[in-house]
């Protein structure tokens, strides 16, 4: 396990945080490495395990949902921004301000199946980009530098859930703009 970094300290390229519904479950990952595994369980896996992390929830879909994260996501930042893999075996989706046309009021959630990876974080597209409307980005001060990442079960405009708050397991990863 990993000590978050102070704010001043910029040698991590991002910050995950991992929830269950409206509840952070663990602390902030800090990330230094260019490449990081996420995953509920994976033999030998080496990242951030979401399984060894003490969770209170007794929600019957948040558990039904968790033990579908299996080998979860890869999470790599290239030069040309950061790339999310889906190594599970059920979808994810993703909801970053980078992944949109800048016009749009609102953002939209994009379906990554099994096996297939997409570039979910430009960060030139970040630093031109003008404050979305999106109810859910408005309350963060770093707007357009987080990303949202759900586990199996979508949100947004095409889902009966209007809110990532609302999915059972889910991710927010919050890019440093050095």
């Amino acid at each position: 396990s990993q000590v978050i970094q102070e704010p001043g300290d910029r040698s991590h390229w991002c910050v995950v945080a991992y929830w269950e519904e409206k509840m952070r479950v663990g602390r902030l990952y800090s990330v230094q490495e260019p490449s990081l595994d996420i995953f509920y369980d994976l033999p030998q896996g080496n990242g951030f395990c979401l399984g060894q992390l003490n969770s209170d929830n007794k929600s019957q879909l948040v558990q039904k949902v968790r033990s579908k994260i299996g080998y979860g996501i890869q999470l790599t930042k290239e030069v040309d921004g950061v790339w999310v893999y889906n190594r599970s075996s059920y979808p994810i989706f993703i909801k970053s301000a980078t992944l949109d046309n800048p016009d749009s009021r609102m953002l939209l959630v994009h379906k990554v199946f099994p096996g297939f990876s997409i570039k979910a974080f430009d960060y030139e597209k970040a630093y031109s980009l003008q404050r979305p409307n999106d109810h859910e980005f408005m309350q963060q001060p770093w707007t357009g530098f987080t990303m949202q990442i759900s586990f199996v079960k979508g949100w947004g405009q095409c889902y009966t859930r209007q809110f990532i708050s609302s999915c059972p397991c889910w991710l927010e990863v919050i890019f440093n703009d050095r």
